[in-house]
């Protein structure tokens, strides 16, 4: 796993699922304010691959209100 977004307060003094993370950004859910923040592997970060997975999650956020479920608390991103 190279990326993920974790629910903001879902890390709990635990560290991502990455083997040496860095924090790429944050992103909020429009409907319903839930924050998430973006981790990359250290060896595998890239901004502008970042900017592009949180499009994608915020697609995805918005297709799960759509669909009444719930956010998880992890989201493993898309290379």
């Amino acid at each position: 796993m190279r990326a993920v977004a974790i629910k903001k307060g879902q890390l709990r003094g635990s560290a991502p699922p990455i083997s040496t993370p860095q924090e790429m950004g944050t992103l909020r859910c429009d409907a319903c304010g839930e924050q998430f923040t973006v981790y990359h592997d250290v060896q595998f970060a890239d901004k502008a691959k970042a900017d592009v997975q949180a499009h994608w999650l915020e697609k995805t956020l918005a297709e799960e209100h759509e669909r009444d479920r719930k956010h998880p608390d992890r989201i493993e991103l898309p290379e």
